[in-house]
């Protein structure tokens, strides 16, 4: 009994310790997330009359510039904050060829993963439509991205067919195929079938590509959890599509799912219960 209630002591001061620590951190944490919103919205408002007036310029040609100026403004941010990227390919990924980029949800620091991870401009992400109603960031986020209204039948169709128009012309596409973050504990929510449709109508390679790292640098529950460190993206090999057709769609996406739930539990995954 007595070797239990030692123990038990043992824990409950371990527990008050890191509560002690993590409220003399505390003060530390706020300045670093305070200095981080600061950076960013000076870079948004430097690049927002380029984003304006590449704008101007067509959805091909001036969509790939202010991606190359998004870009610009993620480096820079990602770095003044202490967030360094490493890319892994399991894979060689063709830099002259189309793709149907897709990777798992788990943080905002997402998006700026995506400009570290895919480097070409001829790129197009789907994005929430609801992003738009922010002030300033929606004017650059909506020509940025192809927006999606999920609730609207007549948005997701719209949504559909500007991804294929993309490919269309030889510009890449990224899908979140869960559709919103994670938050079952699971390494992957339930897929949307989406992606895979536009990959098999268009015969396009999926690409799929892990992000391992930006569930620790930024929790999905609050914009306040940032931290430094380091964030990884892993591509895994794409899975081709040629042969297969519209009742294909459920094989695709099972596949492609299997794979990154793989990936996910090798990698040692945090959110994984």
């Amino acid at each position: 009994m007595r070797a239990v209630s030692l123990a038990v002591y043992g824990l409950k001061g371990d527990i008050l310790k890191k509560m002690l620590v993590r409220l003399l951190l505390l003060p530390l944490r706020i300045l670093y997330c305070a200095y981080a919103l600061m950076l960013f919205i000076a870079g948004m408002l430097c690049v927002l009359p380029l984003v304006a007036f590449f704008s101007l310029q067509g959805a091909a040609k001036g969509g790939n510039r202010i991606y190359r100026v998004c870009r610009w403004w993620d480096n820079a941010w990602l770095a003044l904050i202490g967030i360094r990227s490493s890319i892994v390919y399991e894979s060689a990924v063709d830099p002259g060829r189309q793709y149907v980029f897709v990777s798992n949800h788990i943080s905002y620091l997402d998006i700026p993963m995506i400009l570290q991870a895919v480097t070409r401009d001829s790129l197009r992400i789907l994005g929430k439509a609801e992003m738009a109603k922010w002030p300033v960031f929606g004017f650059i986020y909506s020509r940025a991205v192809v927006m999606v209204d999920r609730s609207s039948v007549q948005g997701r169709s719209r949504s559909v067919r500007e991804l294929k128009s993309a490919l269309a012309n030889e510009v890449s596409v990224f899908i979140f195929p869960e559709g919103t973050f994670n938050e079952t504990g699971r390494p992957l929510k339930d897929f949307y079938d989406g992606a895979f449709r536009i990959a098999i109508e268009m015969q396009t390679a999926v690409q799929p590509i892990l992000f391992l790292d930006t569930f620790d640098r930024m929790h999905y529950s609050t914009l306040f959890s940032l931290r430094p460190g380091r964030t990884r993206a892993v591509f895994l090999p794409a899975v081709e599509v040629e042969g297969l057709g519209p009742a294909d769609v459920g094989v695709l996406k099972a596949r492609v799912y299997s794979q990154m739930e793989e990936g996910l539990r090798r990698y040692g995954a945090k959110w994984i219960r």
